[in-house]
């Protein structure tokens, strides 16, 4: 049924619209009460089910002052959803035969092989595992993390900070660099032109990471960081001769590349849309990005496209390790390049088996390969809780009260 409704919540006005199909009601219902008992400012929810789309929510406010509304069209920075899409980005070309994840980087990149890194496996870039989640050698300068060239460089003369391949530290802003420029070395492409040609546009699907045009980014809504969430909270340290690795220690410095200014600031400004941060800065919607996973778990179901094969999928989504990560203090069940369903962490509903990954402040992307669902949901009001939070597990429990 199409949906067109007006919910009055916390003194304000919030119009939804879009679709669901008969008998996925407690989608809906879900959605309004984000709004009714959160503090949802604008949000869009889209599912996928054997290749079509059975729930396509918007609704709410693209501003903080709420003088724009969201529409069908309004994307939004997903954060480190961007992750997920660049790890299957990744994987279609280990499905191809361009990549053996078991070679060392070195022998794409030959510029990586110095310092102590000429071992450090493909594998470990998607798992977390290659031990340089952060840049200490040459920590660059505010607003390094803008030159995706310079930090290539600076990625190559990094030293290990422990033995590569034993634990595991959230790669923040590391891995998206670390897996474009092996995709850059075997494919001509890094994460953003190749996810564009090979994935969103075949698609239809409205999801860029990086090279925005003006056209792209007049659908962009304000996005509204919580500062009260652990990665953005992270206060600058001094480093020792022989440091502790802990989370404390590695939170600010994953950050040290950053502008010199608020993070709303640069969460919204053009630049952030423009150059390609494939870790963290992913502009989408939630219809995007859950026709992306629709289509990776029914391969050929979605536009007759296949992005993986069935074996790919199968390799992507074999458990690696089940550790808690250094930087952010997080139990992950990690896959090659995306997340396993964690529900203390990233909540995926019931299956063990799906995989995707989340973004700061509760946006989410995910396939359940078993039901072939395609899940995302996405939102500019950020929380500060540590797992994927109340909003989208709400959406996530109503959609399989609904199977």
């Amino acid at each position: 049924m199409q949906v067109n409704e007006n919910i009055h919540a916390r003194g304000a006005q919030f119009a939804i619209e879009g679709f669901v199909a008969n008998g996925f009601e407690p989608v809906l219902r879900a959605f309004g009460d984000n709004f009714r008992q959160e503090e949802e400012i604008g949000a869009g929810c889209s599912v996928v089910i054997d290749g079509k789309t059975v729930v396509d929510l918007w609704g709410g406010w693209r501003d903080g002052a709420m003088t724009t509304g969201w529409d069908a069209h309004s994307t939004v920075c997903m954060m480190s959803v961007a992750k997920g899409i660049t790890g299957i980005a990744f994987n279609m070309l280990v499905d191809r035969g361009l990549i053996d994840i078991d070679r060392p980087v070195a022998d794409y990149w030959p510029e990586f092989g110095q310092n102590g890194k000429e071992k450090i496996l493909v594998r470990w870039l998607l798992d977390h595992r290659a031990a340089i989640p952060v840049l200490t050698d040459d920590p660059m300068y505010p607003g390094g993390m803008f030159d995706r060239e310079a930090y290539v460089k600076a990625l190559e003369v990094q030293t290990p900070l422990w033995q590569p391949g034993t634990r595991a530290a959230y790669h923040v802003h590391n891995q998206g660099y670390l897996l474009g420029e092996v995709m850059r070395r075997v494919s001509g492409l890094t994460v953003g032109p190749f996810l564009r040609r090979e994935i969103a546009q075949p698609l239809g699907a409205e999801y860029w990471i990086g090279g925005m045009s003006a056209a792209e980014q007049a659908t962009v809504a304000e996005i509204m960081p919580n500062m009260n969430a652990r990665l953005f909270a992270a206060k600058d340290v001094e480093l020792t001769a022989d440091p502790e690795w802990t989370g404390e220690v590695l939170r600010p410095l994953a950050f040290r590349q950053n502008p010199d200014e608020p993070w709303h600031v640069t969460l919204n400004k053009p630049l952030w849309r423009e150059v390609e941060i494939a870790s963290g800065n992913g502009h989408g919607n939630a219809r995007g990005v859950a026709r992306i996973y629709g289509a990776v778990v029914d391969p050929g179901e979605i536009d007759g496209l296949t992005l993986l094969s069935r074996d790919g999928l199968e390799r992507m989504i074999e458990e690696q390790h089940n550790q808690t990560e250094l930087l952010q203090e997080r139990p992950y069940h990690q896959a090659l390049g995306v997340l396993l369903n964690t529900p203390e962490a990233v909540y995926m509903g019931p299956n063990p088996r799906s995989f995707g990954h989340h973004g700061i402040g509760g946006s989410i992307g995910f396939g359940d390969p078993d039901a072939r669902i395609g899940f995302s949901y996405c939102c500019n009001k950020l929380h500060s809780v540590g797992d994927n939070g109340p909003r989208a597990r709400r959406l996530i429990d109503a959609l399989y009260s609904a199977l």
